[in-house]
């Protein structure tokens, strides 16, 4: 006999819905950003689509049709931050329930030869808009009784990324790890969930040089136990379970998706 009552209908996929619920996702325009954007829909939020290429977020939306948000935002502008903030509370007529920091930047060189203002760029789109967008969704996700705030790192804030050079990008999302460690340990009473997903290698615009290059995919397929590059569905799951109520006793976390690219 089962151990469930009658008059219970056990339902666990349920808990990975976000029907009546708004998101915010940054860096809505291309690749990962797009896809996130899409999978939230999928399971019933109203999704606010940010970036700067307004065409490719309307596009997203003329697809997708009603609940999705469009709005054209420069994250390096702290203004505009609070705009996109504002103008996802107004779509959800007072409430935010999710919040997607996406967006991302970088710029490959040796350390020694970076450019300062581009390790300041890389470091202000990366961090210092990451943490600024958790700062203004607090009050509006206190305010809708609680909410969900998924940072993306990766898992170069977790490793070194030499052979591939990319010291403000290492250090831009090594700070997001711990940011989300620290927000999510502060804010975990208060209603306020934050967590992380670390993707290792997969195919974006931010990594588009390295696919068709025989050195740099063989590279891959060395440094990840799976033997292979990941593909953008197999983060559907992870966002998922930190956006919905399947991980409310998830805290602080940063969970590297990455082929086993970390385990070893």
């Amino acid at each position: 006999m089962s151990d469930i009552p009658a008059d219970e209908v056990l339902d666990p996929l349920g808990a990975f819905r976000l029907d009546g619920r708004v998101a915010i996702v940054t860096g809505a325009s291309a690749g990962l950003g797009r896809r996130f954007a899409r999978v939230l829909h999928g399971v019933g939020a109203t999704v606010v689509v940010a970036a700067r290429r307004e065409d490719r977020l309307q596009e997203l939306a003329d697809e997708l049709g009603e609940r999705i948000v469009p709005v054209a935002t420069d994250l390096t502008d702290r203004d505009a931050r609070r705009h996109l903030v504002d103008r996802a509370v107004e779509a959800g007529d007072g409430r935010l329930d999710v919040l997607v920091n996406n967006a991302g930047t970088t710029v490959v060189g040796p350390a020694e030869h970076e450019d300062l203002d581009d390790f300041e760029r890389v470091v202000a789109v990366n961090l210092t808009a990451t943490f600024h967008l958790c700062q203004l969704a607090f009050d509006p996700m206190v305010g809708s009784g609680g909410g969900a705030i998924v940072n993306v790192a990766s898992i170069l804030g977790m490793v070194a990324g030499t052979p591939v050079k990319q010291a403000s990008y290492c250090a831009s999302k090594g700070g997001v790890v711990n940011l989300t460690r620290e927000l999510g340990v502060q804010w975990a009473r208060k209603g306020v969930r934050v967590n992380a997903i670390a993707p290792g290698w997969f195919p974006s615009e931010m990594t588009a040089d390295m696919w068709g290059d025989e050195a740099s995919e063989a590279y891959v397929r060395r440094g990840a136990p799976i033997g292979r590059a990941g593909a953008e569905h197999e983060l559907d799951g992870t966002l998922l379970l930190l956006a919905s109520d399947a991980g409310s006793y998830l805290v602080g976390q940063t969970i590297p998706v990455d082929g086993g690219w970390t385990a070893i």
